[in-house]
């Protein structure tokens, strides 16, 4: 299948990176992780993720703990899964680094303002950075999902740059159309949505229509 670069930063909502590799692992898709210095910090607080500092290990925490995931949820049980790859922000000879190294794309969930004003200005200081910006300059999807509130003038600047550039801007902001009766469910649609950025569509009787309000 595919193959996706995955940023976490340190903005809250690590819960909907968590349902994004899930959804992405179990429809055996590969993924190529990085976290943030704050992303690790904001991941354990809202998460518990207990990540090991090892590269390899933390590849393989990752790969058990999303099976565990699947295996749990009666929807994604049995399936085929990717592979996941953890990568050191700071690991900045990795593979994502090179635009040589293909990719289908790159999400960053949720995106700090800080990674943003990163990415906007080519800065290029970290793993997580450069991947972005290989994203651009080899004109492949990339998808922000900003989580920041209220944002100022800066902020706004920087997500118009993203966006004056290709960049897909997708702020974290549930529906209620389809009414959820759980957080779950709202970040579930929320993943459903983000998916659709990069040209992964799947089915589902929570998209639109005008039955979805009667």
């Amino acid at each position: 299948m595919g193959l996706y670069v995955i940023g976490i930063t340190g903005a809250s909502g690590t819960i909907y990176a968590k349902s994004l590799l899930l959804e992405l692992l179990c429809m055996n898709h590969d993924i190529d992780l990085i976290i943030s210095r704050a992303g690790l910090i904001v991941a354990n607080e809202e998460l518990g993720w207990q990540i090991p500092e090892n590269e390899v290990q933390a590849s393989v925490y990752f790969r058990d703990l999303f099976h565990d995931l699947a295996r749990k949820d009666k929807r994604l049980a049995g399936r085929k899964m990717g592979r996941i790859n953890y990568y050191h922000d700071d690991h900045i000879a990795a593979p994502p680094a090179s635009g040589s190294y293909l990719s289908d794309g790159m999400i960053i969930v949720p995106c700090s303002m800080g990674a943003a004003s990163g990415v906007a200005s080519a800065r290029s200081a970290t793993l997580l950075e450069r991947a972005a910006d290989v994203a651009l300059k080899e004109h492949r999807r990339l998808v922000i999902i900003p989580r920041e509130s209220p944002m100022n003038a800066i902020h706004l600047r920087n997500l118009l740059t993203l966006a004056q550039l290709g960049v897909h801007v997708v702020p974290a902001c549930p529906s209620f159309y389809q009414h959820p009766r759980s957080l779950d469910d709202m970040v579930g649609y929320f993943t459903l949505r983000t998916l659709d950025q990069v040209g992964i569509h799947q089915e589902s009787d929570q998209r639109w229509s005008p039955s979805t309000i009667t």
